[in-house]
Protein backbone atom coordinates (compact mmCIF):
# COMPACT_ATOMS: atom_id res chain seq x y z
CA UNK A 1 0.00 0.00 0.00
CA UNK A 2 1.41 3.23 -0.64
CA UNK A 3 2.08 6.00 1.67
CA UNK A 4 0.27 9.34 1.79
CA UNK A 5 2.81 11.06 0.44
CA UNK A 6 3.72 8.96 -2.01
CA UNK A 7 -0.25 9.10 -3.63
CA UNK A 8 -0.16 13.04 -3.21
CA UNK A 9 3.15 12.88 -5.64
CA UNK A 10 1.73 10.23 -8.40
CA UNK A 11 -0.82 12.22 -8.48
CA UNK A 12 0.80 15.77 -8.99
CA UNK A 13 2.83 13.64 -11.66
CA UNK A 14 0.07 12.02 -13.39
CA UNK A 15 -2.19 15.67 -12.95
CA UNK A 16 0.73 17.98 -14.25
CA UNK A 17 3.74 15.94 -14.90
CA UNK A 18 5.92 16.72 -12.14
CA UNK A 19 6.36 17.00 -8.29
CA UNK A 20 8.88 18.61 -5.92
CA UNK A 21 10.26 16.97 -2.94
CA UNK A 22 12.01 20.21 -1.02
CA UNK A 23 13.49 18.31 1.37
CA UNK A 24 15.26 15.84 -0.48
CA UNK A 25 18.71 16.05 0.22
CA UNK A 26 19.93 16.99 3.72
CA UNK A 27 22.72 19.05 4.38
CA UNK A 28 25.64 16.63 4.70
CA UNK A 29 24.69 14.68 1.86
CA UNK A 30 24.34 17.97 -0.47
CA UNK A 31 28.03 19.47 0.96
CA UNK A 32 29.59 15.74 0.01
CA UNK A 33 27.81 16.38 -3.21
CA UNK A 34 29.23 19.50 -3.98
CA UNK A 35 32.99 18.25 -2.97
CA UNK A 36 32.40 16.04 -5.19
CA UNK A 37 31.37 17.99 -8.47
CA UNK A 38 33.86 20.50 -7.63
CA UNK A 39 36.57 18.30 -8.47
CA UNK A 40 35.00 17.52 -11.47
CA UNK A 41 33.60 20.88 -12.94
CA UNK A 42 35.60 22.17 -15.73
CA UNK A 43 36.16 18.60 -17.79
CA UNK A 44 33.59 18.74 -19.77
CA UNK A 45 32.31 22.39 -21.53
CA UNK A 46 28.98 21.42 -23.68
CA UNK A 47 29.36 20.75 -27.15
CA UNK A 48 26.54 22.26 -29.13
CA UNK A 49 23.38 24.39 -27.76
CA UNK A 50 21.28 21.39 -26.67
CA UNK A 51 24.22 20.69 -23.86
CA UNK A 52 24.97 24.44 -23.69
CA UNK A 53 28.50 26.16 -24.80
CA UNK A 54 28.75 27.75 -21.49
CA UNK A 55 27.13 25.18 -19.75
CA UNK A 56 29.64 22.38 -18.01
CA UNK A 57 28.15 18.56 -17.85
CA UNK A 58 29.82 15.75 -15.44
CA UNK A 59 27.80 12.47 -16.90
CA UNK A 60 28.39 8.99 -15.04
CA UNK A 61 28.01 10.35 -11.64
CA UNK A 62 26.87 6.85 -10.20
CA UNK A 63 30.40 5.73 -10.40
CA UNK A 64 31.83 8.27 -9.35
CA UNK A 65 31.60 8.40 -5.30
CA UNK A 66 29.27 6.43 -2.85
CA UNK A 67 27.00 9.34 -2.17
CA UNK A 68 25.51 8.93 -5.48
CA UNK A 69 24.96 5.50 -4.60
CA UNK A 70 22.00 6.36 -1.63
CA UNK A 71 20.97 9.09 -4.12
CA UNK A 72 20.21 7.16 -6.98
CA UNK A 73 18.49 4.15 -4.81
CA UNK A 74 16.25 6.48 -2.59
CA UNK A 75 13.26 5.32 -1.25
CA UNK A 76 10.85 8.07 -2.48
CA UNK A 77 12.27 8.05 -5.87
CA UNK A 78 12.00 4.22 -6.41
CA UNK A 79 8.16 4.01 -5.16
CA UNK A 80 7.61 6.34 -7.84
CA UNK A 81 9.86 4.37 -10.23
CA UNK A 82 7.23 1.29 -9.03
CA UNK A 83 4.15 3.46 -10.00
CA UNK A 84 4.87 4.28 -13.45
CA UNK A 85 7.31 2.08 -14.72
CA UNK A 86 7.79 -1.36 -15.12
CA UNK A 87 9.49 -3.83 -12.58
CA UNK A 88 13.19 -3.88 -13.20
CA UNK A 89 13.36 -0.86 -14.32
CA UNK A 90 16.63 0.54 -15.52
CA UNK A 91 18.96 3.87 -14.72
CA UNK A 92 18.90 5.65 -18.25
CA UNK A 93 21.32 8.77 -16.94
CA UNK A 94 23.31 10.60 -14.06
CA UNK A 95 24.57 13.94 -14.64
CA UNK A 96 25.89 17.27 -13.14
CA UNK A 97 24.60 20.15 -15.01
CA UNK A 98 26.24 23.64 -14.28
CA UNK A 99 24.99 26.21 -16.29
CA UNK A 100 27.40 29.19 -16.48
CA UNK A 101 26.53 32.90 -16.10
CA UNK A 102 25.44 34.35 -19.90
CA UNK A 103 24.25 30.44 -20.83
CA UNK A 104 21.37 31.26 -23.38
CA UNK A 105 18.08 28.77 -22.39
CA UNK A 106 18.03 25.25 -24.13
CA UNK A 107 15.92 24.22 -26.44
CA UNK A 108 12.47 23.10 -25.01
CA UNK A 109 11.94 19.09 -24.56
CA UNK A 110 11.30 16.48 -23.42
CA UNK A 111 13.97 13.44 -21.78
CA UNK A 112 12.55 10.24 -23.33
CA UNK A 113 12.11 11.73 -26.83
CA UNK A 114 14.90 9.90 -28.04
CA UNK A 115 12.12 6.48 -28.00
CA UNK A 116 10.52 7.57 -31.37
CA UNK A 117 6.67 5.91 -29.80
CA UNK A 118 4.14 8.32 -31.10
CA UNK A 119 2.12 11.00 -28.54
CA UNK A 120 0.19 11.22 -26.32
CA UNK A 121 1.73 7.70 -24.38
CA UNK A 122 2.85 6.97 -21.22
CA UNK A 123 6.58 7.71 -19.93
CA UNK A 124 9.02 5.92 -21.02
CA UNK A 125 11.58 7.11 -18.05
CA UNK A 126 11.19 9.15 -15.02
CA UNK A 127 13.15 12.45 -14.45
CA UNK A 128 14.79 13.64 -11.53
CA UNK A 129 16.66 17.41 -11.26
CA UNK A 130 18.26 18.17 -8.01
CA UNK A 131 19.41 21.33 -7.09
CA UNK A 132 22.77 21.77 -5.43
CA UNK A 133 22.80 25.96 -5.81
CA UNK A 134 18.94 27.44 -5.39
CA UNK A 135 16.93 26.91 -8.86
CA UNK A 136 15.60 30.62 -9.72
CA UNK A 137 13.59 32.29 -12.54
CA UNK A 138 17.25 34.40 -12.82
CA UNK A 139 19.86 32.14 -12.61
CA UNK A 140 18.92 28.73 -15.37
CA UNK A 141 16.22 27.64 -13.10
CA UNK A 142 14.80 24.49 -15.06
CA UNK A 143 11.70 26.13 -17.44
CA UNK A 144 8.70 23.59 -17.78
CA UNK A 145 5.70 23.20 -19.46
CA UNK A 146 2.51 22.22 -16.95
CA UNK A 147 0.26 19.60 -18.54
CA UNK A 148 2.44 19.25 -22.28
CA UNK A 149 3.37 15.34 -20.55
CA UNK A 150 0.20 14.36 -22.34
CA UNK A 151 0.45 16.32 -25.25
CA UNK A 152 -0.01 14.89 -28.39
CA UNK A 153 2.48 14.98 -31.70
CA UNK A 154 0.84 17.80 -33.09
CA UNK A 155 1.40 20.37 -29.64
CA UNK A 156 4.84 18.73 -29.65
CA UNK A 157 5.49 19.76 -33.64
CA UNK A 158 7.86 22.80 -32.58
CA UNK A 159 10.16 20.15 -30.00
CA UNK A 160 13.67 19.70 -31.75
CA UNK A 161 16.59 20.11 -29.72
CA UNK A 162 18.56 20.96 -32.87
CA UNK A 163 16.03 22.53 -34.65
CA UNK A 164 15.83 25.53 -36.46
CA UNK A 165 14.74 27.91 -33.34
CA UNK A 166 13.21 30.59 -36.01
CA UNK A 167 10.24 27.38 -36.79
CA UNK A 168 10.32 26.46 -33.10
CA UNK A 169 9.47 30.36 -31.54
CA UNK A 170 6.07 29.94 -33.50
CA UNK A 171 4.62 27.52 -30.71
CA UNK A 172 4.96 29.91 -27.70
CA UNK A 173 6.28 27.23 -25.48
CA UNK A 174 8.49 29.91 -23.49
CA UNK A 175 4.67 31.71 -23.54
CA UNK A 176 3.50 28.48 -21.61
CA UNK A 177 6.74 27.53 -19.25
CA UNK A 178 6.83 28.01 -15.50
CA UNK A 179 10.27 28.73 -13.85
CA UNK A 180 11.18 25.84 -11.42
CA UNK A 181 12.43 27.25 -8.50
CA UNK A 182 13.94 25.28 -5.31
CA UNK A 183 16.54 25.49 -2.33
CA UNK A 184 19.61 23.76 -2.56
CA UNK A 185 18.79 19.98 -1.89
CA UNK A 186 15.31 20.54 -3.49
CA UNK A 187 14.34 17.96 -6.43
CA UNK A 188 11.59 17.90 -8.97
CA UNK A 189 10.64 14.31 -10.44
CA UNK A 190 8.95 14.79 -13.81
CA UNK A 191 7.85 12.21 -16.62
CA UNK A 192 9.79 11.41 -19.49
CA UNK A 193 7.11 13.09 -22.26
CA UNK A 194 7.12 16.60 -19.90
CA UNK A 195 8.46 19.82 -21.96
CA UNK A 196 11.10 21.24 -20.62
CA UNK A 197 14.41 23.01 -20.52
CA UNK A 198 17.25 24.29 -19.00
CA UNK A 199 16.78 28.20 -18.49
CA UNK A 200 19.01 31.17 -18.74
CA UNK A 201 21.45 32.10 -16.67
CA UNK A 202 21.27 35.77 -16.16
CA UNK A 203 22.66 36.18 -12.54
CA UNK A 204 26.05 36.38 -12.20
CA UNK A 205 26.94 32.99 -10.62
CA UNK A 206 26.66 29.53 -11.71
CA UNK A 207 23.73 27.11 -11.00
CA UNK A 208 24.74 23.96 -10.27
CA UNK A 209 22.37 20.67 -10.35
CA UNK A 210 22.17 16.75 -11.15
CA UNK A 211 20.07 14.37 -12.85
CA UNK A 212 19.20 11.10 -12.50
CA UNK A 213 17.06 9.67 -14.86
CA UNK A 214 15.54 6.20 -15.07
CA UNK A 215 13.57 4.19 -17.83
CA UNK A 216 11.34 1.11 -18.48
CA UNK A 217 13.27 -2.38 -18.91
CA UNK A 218 12.76 -2.73 -22.47
CA UNK A 219 14.43 0.82 -23.14
CA UNK A 220 17.98 1.40 -24.10
CA UNK A 221 19.40 3.52 -21.69
CA UNK A 222 21.33 6.71 -22.66
CA UNK A 223 24.34 6.09 -20.90
CA UNK A 224 26.16 3.00 -21.08
CA UNK A 225 26.72 2.19 -17.59
CA UNK A 226 29.11 -1.22 -18.67
CA UNK A 227 31.28 0.95 -20.15
CA UNK A 228 31.08 3.76 -18.45
CA UNK A 229 31.46 2.17 -14.74
CA UNK A 230 34.40 0.69 -14.07
CA UNK A 231 34.29 -2.74 -12.97
CA UNK A 232 36.65 -2.69 -10.27
CA UNK A 233 33.57 0.08 -8.84
CA UNK A 234 30.72 -1.58 -9.83
CA UNK A 235 32.29 -4.70 -7.89
CA UNK A 236 31.84 -2.65 -4.88
CA UNK A 237 27.97 -1.57 -5.18
CA UNK A 238 25.58 -2.97 -3.23
CA UNK A 239 22.80 -5.46 -5.79
CA UNK A 240 20.27 -2.95 -5.94
CA UNK A 241 21.83 -0.59 -7.70
CA UNK A 242 24.26 -3.35 -10.04
CA UNK A 243 20.88 -4.19 -11.48
CA UNK A 244 19.70 -0.88 -12.06
CA UNK A 245 22.65 -0.63 -13.90
CA UNK A 246 21.74 -3.16 -16.00
CA UNK A 247 23.34 -6.20 -14.72
CA UNK A 248 19.78 -7.39 -14.28
CA UNK A 249 17.01 -9.40 -16.36
CA UNK A 250 13.87 -8.52 -17.41
CA UNK A 251 11.68 -11.23 -17.72
CA UNK A 252 12.04 -13.65 -19.96
CA UNK A 253 15.60 -12.94 -20.92
CA UNK A 254 15.97 -9.55 -21.89
CA UNK A 255 19.62 -8.82 -20.56
CA UNK A 256 20.62 -12.28 -20.19
CA UNK A 257 24.72 -12.44 -21.13
CA UNK A 258 25.22 -15.73 -23.47
CA UNK A 259 22.57 -17.42 -21.77
CA UNK A 260 23.44 -16.79 -18.20
CA UNK A 261 22.78 -13.73 -15.87
CA UNK A 262 25.19 -10.90 -15.76
CA UNK A 263 26.11 -10.00 -13.02
CA UNK A 264 28.14 -13.18 -12.96
CA UNK A 265 30.89 -10.95 -15.01
CA UNK A 266 31.27 -9.01 -12.16
CA UNK A 267 32.62 -11.85 -10.35
CA UNK A 268 36.52 -11.64 -9.74
CA UNK A 269 36.88 -14.92 -11.63
CA UNK A 270 34.75 -14.63 -14.39
CA UNK A 271 35.51 -15.72 -18.20
CA UNK A 272 33.74 -14.70 -20.72
CA UNK A 273 32.30 -18.12 -22.39
CA UNK A 274 32.49 -17.35 -25.79
CA UNK A 275 36.47 -16.94 -25.41
CA UNK A 276 36.19 -20.10 -23.13
CA UNK A 277 34.09 -22.21 -25.17
CA UNK A 278 36.98 -21.24 -27.75
CA UNK A 279 39.68 -22.30 -26.00
CA UNK A 280 38.06 -25.49 -25.08
CA UNK A 281 37.36 -26.57 -29.04
CA UNK A 282 40.51 -25.15 -29.98
CA UNK A 283 38.90 -22.35 -32.05
CA UNK A 284 40.47 -19.01 -32.75
CA UNK A 285 38.15 -15.92 -32.70
CA UNK A 286 36.77 -14.59 -34.64
CA UNK A 287 37.36 -17.33 -36.91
Amino acid sequence: MMQPETERRCAEITRQGYTVIENFLEADVLAEVRRVLTRYLGSHAGRNGFEGLNTERVYTLVARARVFWDIVLDARIRALCERFLLPNYLLTASQAIQINPGEDAQPFHSDDSFHSIPHPRPMISLSTIVAVDAFTAENGGTNLIPGSHVWDEAARRGLSPFGDTTEIARYNYAGQAIALELPPGGCAVFSGTLVHRGGANASPHPRLGFSNQYCQPWARPQENFFLGVPVEVARQMPPELIALLGYSIHPPFIGQLTASHPAKALAPDYQNRVALQARMVGADLPE
